[in-house]
């Protein structure tokens, strides 16, 4: 049971920094994309309480490249020290900062192009090793998964914002309907959890341990709209039995009764998606649900939510070589035939799509398309050491925030893979957030 080795050619300067350039004008790309496609009020409009305004993530993403890439890395001078508070992500509260003296469009734009330039001169010049911010590109990597993190907080503000659509993309292709087991078993015993060896991994991913799982049974796809509505039917949302006393709570407070952006109308279940209204597809991942609404449905379905390291097994154990992979196929890095990625399509796959993803039991869909909650508090690694800064990490560990794992059709690959963690509130529906469940298996049959 090891951590898979690093590739030798990913440690070489060059196909470093290749991967970097690379990964740097991928984000840059996206985040053009989703601040030029509507008008300047859009930006500077706060479409959510939740939210941002477009053009705060747009200033942020340059103020983080010019802190870690021209400051940290280069040792250059401050360009804009006065705006640095302003784009503090913690020191101003989502809701407060439409009201802050941020800077307009046409400005945020100019300053996030002269940093993105400055830094790719700097990747040009700069020996990829001999300090923990440059080994590997390491940097490079993290201001790359920044920015793609902000593009899919973006494209949630997209999807929050209402008026005609403004994205456009192709839908996945058609797939059959998926015949296989409903669920997989997964032996029992000890696997490797997190890594060592990924070179942009980021601290919360660290160090790799062993981790002992008793066997279990998982959902060999996530669940879809269809069963979810299943449970609505059911009366899933007012029966307290199936509910943690806190979401109980809330979603009476707040008169929940479906996932977010669902509406019924007459005997059909419609949803709102990036400015267009139409039918909840069946069998597609449920989408935009809770950390309780997704504990009780496994609740109500005799089932449980999976732990972090059950979902992590799953996706990247293989009993035949008791390795971990990368991901679930292996190594390799994702492509279109291994999963849902990249805001490539706006939407998630038909479950059980994408065979070419599975892992070596057979369990679908582990990467891309929703993000899957998971039973786990976010807490640190046995050894965690927090880097390059407490507050990526470190800050939210605790029993306040639950573990999504996977990544969803907003993710780019650069920012996500078998170990990554993404963590939320667990009254959170506004992300691109699904489940799939599990339950305990017998000591007999690992």
């Amino acid at each position: 049971m090891t951590d898979p080795g690093t590739d030798t050619a990913l440690l070489d300067p060059e196909v470093l920094r290749k991967r970097a350039l690379a990964a740097l004008l991928t984000a840059r790309e996206r985040t053009a994309l989703l601040t030029s496609c509507v008008e300047d009020p859009e930006l500077t409009a706060q479409h959510s309480p939740l939210m941002s305004p477009l053009v705060w993530d747009l200033a942020h993403i340059g103020n983080q490249e010019e802190l870690w890439l021209l400051r940290a890395v280069a040792g250059r001078a401050a360009l804009r020290p006065e705006i640095d508070g302003l784009y503090d992500a913690f020191e101003h509260p989502r809701a407060e900062r439409p009201s802050l003296p941020l800077l307009p469009p046409a400005e945020a734009r100019r300053y996030a192009a002269e940093v993105r330039g400055r830094a790719l001169d700097v990747l040009e010049g700069t020996a990829l090793r001999g300090t923990p911010l440059t080994e590997a590109g390491f940097a490079f990597g993290m201001v790359a998964q920044h920015e793609q993190q902000h593009d899919e907080t973006m494209l949630i503000t997209h999807q929050l914002r209402r008026g005609p659509t403004a994205l456009t993309a192709p839908d996945p292709m058609p797939a059959r309907a998926f015949t296989g087991p409903a669920e997989v078993l997964v032996p029992g015993g000890p696997f490797t959890m997190g890594t060592s060896t990924e070179p942009w991994a980021l601290d919360n991913e660290r160090p790799a341990h062993t981790r002992l799982v008793p066997p279990f049974h998982i959902d060999t796809t996530p669940v879809t709209n269809g069963a979810y509505q299943a449970f609505i039917a059911d009366g899933g949302y007012t029966d307290e039995r199936w509910w943690a006393p806190e979401g109980w709570s809330h979603i009476r407070a707040h008169s929940i009764g479906a996932p977010l952006f669902w509406r019924r109308d007459g005997g059909t279940w419609l949803r709102r998606r990036f400015g267009v209204t139409e039918v909840v597809p069946p069998n597609e991942p449920v989408l935009h649900v809770s950390w309780y609404e997704a504990d009780a449905y496994a609740r109500w379905a005799g089932r449980r939510l999976p732990s972090e390291a059950e979902w992590e097994k799953a996706a990247r154990h293989d009993p035949e070589t008791g390795r971990s992979t990368r991901y679930p196929w292996g190594d390799a890095d994702p492509t279109p035939e291994h999963a849902n990625l990249g805001q490539r399509h706006l939407r998630p796959a038909p479950a059980g799509s994408y065979p070419e993803g599975q892992s070596p039991l057979g369990v679908r869909q582990l990467i891309g398309d929703v993000w899957e909650w998971t039973s786990s508090d976010l807490l640190p690694y046995p050894g965690f050491r927090a880097f390059p800064y407490r507050e990526y990490s470190e800050v939210f560990f605790g029993s306040e925030h639950k573990v999504l794992r996977g990544g969803s059709f907003a993710v780019d690959p650069v920012a996500c893979r078998g170990t990554f963690r993404n963590w939320d509130h667990p009254v959170r529906r506004q992300i691109f957030a699904g489940f799939r469940t599990a339950r305990d298996a017998a000591a007999d049959s690992a």
